[in-house]
């Protein structure tokens, strides 16, 4: 016999003499015995238990420790009442049914109490329970202590790194009024600008420098240059100058079509033309916004980081400090209904403009833009014979409109199945078009439509003189 069987009671309710749990004349538990508390089990098993992620297995400890086996008593002594109570016979009843089929659970209890308790003593005694269990936890750390990776870029690293890239451009025009008092007298106007180079080449707006007489950059630090005109392209509204300078900081250029709704925008430039290096910030709103700033036809970035007057020419930062975008417009003041515009400011995607300032660079003007090679003109409303629409000009010496036949007062109706009535929506067509693609042209001359088929071509000399 085991020792479990040797231990007999006395049943506090009947008297009955017994060996087992529960009493075999009226079915009372067996009271509770004084604890007998070994010295390494009871107190860290209760906080152990908690920290195991999966259940023991029971076999284990049972086979390990035999002499533990008398300790389920000790578990319903904090579900159940003293034993001494003899006023509820169904619930003394009804527990001891409990107790009969959930031996199996009491032993569950035991072996994850053992599991916890052989868990927590092979953790190093200056290491915390719950730092121990979940070993897998250290393995990322460890394989990045060789070379840490910053989980994110704050926007105080974006804005100090990124502020360096960016310069105020203060113009001087010379303008000329007519009238009583008329003469002429200087203006001034101001922007913003990005460096793209050490040694001096900064993009900015063509709308900020053109037809400037003087250009002024002053960089981060202060210092003022004056800058010399590279090249400009109302198309794009992209233009380039350049400063006597060297080891300048010059932005990381990022990739704009990658872009995703949502994606963190900080916008830096010089506000009013008087606050230069302002850093506000925002979202993408939109990635491809169709818009069209004077009269032309533009594929924009939209974000609602604040953009003011001077903004124009400065740059949008991604979270990572990369120039997404060179800011171009914003769109605020009332609708014609009375609603407040707020929060609606466009970029060039970067990778629009950094093509057309390398193109400006290396070649004064955009050799990769395809044209018709014609003059146009708007006609608003009927006059006399001509009805309102676009008119051609001029046709252009060496270009395709001159070999496919098109004549000065031709009506242009429609380009590839769209109808045409302005310079605008023929912008928009051409702005998906490549140079040596071939174009459908439908044209009304004299009162009589005619279809032509024309190859577009770059930028002629003709056009450019």
């Amino acid at each position: 016999m085991t020792d479990f069987e040797k231990n007999t009671w006395k049943c506090p309710v009947c008297g009955n003499e017994n060996t087992g749990m529960f009493c075999t004349e009226c079915g009372a538990a067996k009271p509770a015995e004084p604890e007998k508390e070994t010295p390494a089990a009871a107190e860290p098993a209760d906080t152990a238990v908690k920290q195991t992620a999966k259940p023991a297995e029971p076999a284990q400890p049972v086979k390990k420790e035999e002499k533990a086996a008398p300790q389920p008593a000790s578990v319903p002594e904090t579900k159940q009442a003293a034993p001494a109570k003899r006023s509820h016979p169904i619930l003394t009843a009804l527990l001891a049914a409990l107790f009969g089929l959930g031996g199996g659970y009491g032993g569950s209890i035991l072996a994850m109490r053992n599991y916890a308790v052989q868990t927590e003593t092979a953790v190093s005694e200056d290491v915390s329970a719950e730092e121990a269990v979940p070993e897998e936890e250290t393995a990322l750390p460890q394989e990045n202590t060789a070379e840490p990776i910053p989980a994110s870029v704050s926007i105080q690293d974006v804005a100090e790194t990124a502020s360096k890239t960016v310069v105020e451009i203060q113009t001087e025009n010379t303008v000329t009024s007519y009238g009583l008092f008329g003469g002429t007298y200087t203006s001034t106007a101001a922007g913003s600008g990005v460096i793209i180079s050490g040694d001096g080449y900064i993009i900015t707006n063509n709308h900020v420098v053109e037809g400037s007489r003087k250009i002024t950059v002053k960089t981060y630090n202060g210092t003022e240059y004056e800058a010399e005109l590279i090249g400009t392209d109302a198309k794009s509204d992209i233009a380039v100058v350049k400063i006597d300078a060297e080891d300048l900081d010059a932005a990381v250029i990022g990739d704009s079509d990658t872009l995703r709704v949502g994606d963190t925008a900080l916008v830096i430039g010089n506000p009013l033309g008087t606050l230069g290096g302002t850093v506000t910030n925002g979202i993408i709103s939109a990635t491809n916004r169709d818009m069209v700033i004077n009269n032309q036809s533009m594929n924009l970035i939209q974000t609602n980081a604040a953009i003011n007057s001077g903004n124009s020419g400065g740059g949008l930062f991604d979270g990572n400090g990369k120039l997404i975008g060179i800011v171009n417009a914003k769109d605020s003041g009332m609708t014609s209904s009375g609603t407040v515009i707020e929060g609606l400011g466009f970029a060039i995607p970067i990778n629009t403009a950094y093509d057309v300032a390398q193109d400006l660079i290396e070649n004064g003007y955009v050799t990769t833009r395809p044209t018709i090679g014609i003059g146009l003109s708007t006609l608003d409303s009927d006059y006399g014979d001509y009805k309102a629409g676009l008119y051609i000009t001029q046709v252009y010496e060496g270009s395709g409109a001159e070999k496919a036949g098109l004549q000065e007062y031709d009506r242009i109706a429609a380009v590839d199945g769209t109808e045409v009535n302005t310079y605008t929506e023929l912008s928009k067509i051409l702005a998906d078009k490549h140079v040596g693609d071939e174009i459908e042209m439908d044209i009304e001359r004299e009162g009589e439509f005619i279809t032509v088929t024309v190859e577009l071509t770059g930028p002629l000399e003709s056009m450019l003189s």
